[in-house]
């Protein structure tokens, strides 16, 4: 059996974004890391170089500004990625900037890929997600958070990456999944304030227009994390890879999670959900195989 990882980054550096650690905790499970770099001026190649890694194979792009709304240009890169797997793997792991596989979960992932692999009924395989906020102590609980998502697919060349590249189709149709009990940490939402504010300024350029950026994004300095609606403490463990990372976090946040700023409605929808585990009408951009 033959892996792949892919992945895009740019201007990692400068937006502070986790993915030397995210390219170090798939690599076990690799037999190349397709690494698409796009055009940077914080030093991202060198980032990534300074892994040190034959399997990392590094490529250049230059991302379409035309594709800017709408998160497209994400997608656009990821499939550039995706499009330069080499033929004989099997599978692609598919790997985030901001997203760090938890190695508790490799075990799981590899006996996956190896029961399924000549199963062409089964197109990918979906993980459990913890979404990080403020700090690496608090994670989201709330429904703007996706439980799961898409992270190891068949290598198809036509499984595409789908809309703002969080999940793949192929010929526009869900992909069949199989769920295993692996997990990503997402810590997008867990940088320097000043960093964070720096992000969403750049970040929301990919969806919007300028003047929408103008009329929506505060121009400050640092980042309020106050606004968020609902958090938890995280009781769990980071990957490996994250620990020098996490040592060096030099800003403060504290959250009340009994202090939710959710609706009636929201908050009956969450009672529901913690008893029953139905988060209902959950979008699932995937079909799960039996």
């Amino acid at each position: 059996m033959k892996v792949s990882g892919f992945t895009f980054i740019r201007n990692a550096a400068k937006y502070d974004y986790p993915v030397r650690e995210a390219i170090l905790s798939i690599l076990p499970l690799c037999d190349e890391v397709i690494v698409m770099v796009g055009n940077s001026d914080d030093g991202t190649r060198a980032l990534i170089e300074s892994i040190g890694d034959h399997r990392i194979k590094i490529f250049d792009s230059v991302w379409d500004d035309s594709l800017r709304e709408g998160g497209k240009v994400l997608a656009h890169e990821t499939n550039k990625a995706f499009d330069k797997v080499s033929a004989d793997s099997d599978w692609a792991f598919y790997i985030q900037g901001d997203e760090v596989f938890h190695e508790h979960g490799m075990e799981a992932i590899n006996d996956a890929m190896q029961k399924h692999r000549d199963n062409k009924q089964v197109e990918g395989l979906l993980f459990n997600y913890h979404h990080f906020y403020g700090s690496y102590d608090y994670v989201g609980d709330s429904r703007r958070w996706y439980r799961k998502e898409i992270r190891i697919i068949r290598n198809d060349k036509s499984i595409r990456s789908y809309r703002d590249a969080q999940g793949f189709r192929k010929n526009g149709k869900k992909l069949k999944v199989k769920p295993v009990y692996a997990f990503m940490h997402h810590y997008g939402w867990v940088k320097p304030p000043s960093a964070m504010q720096a992000k969403q300024v750049s970040f929301n350029k990919l969806w919007h227009s300028d003047q929408w950026v103008k009329e929506h994004i505060p121009d400050v300095t640092e980042f309020d994390y106050t606004g968020i609606d609902s958090l938890k403490l995280f009781r769990g463990t980071h990957p490996e890879v994250m620990k020098p990372r996490i040592a060096a976090q030099n800003w403060k946040f504290t959250f009340d999670p009994t202090k939710r700023k959710q609706s009636v409605k929201i908050l009956v929808l969450k009672l529901i959900e913690d008893f029953t585990g139905w988060r209902v009408g959950e979008y699932k951009n995937y079909k799960l195989v039996k």
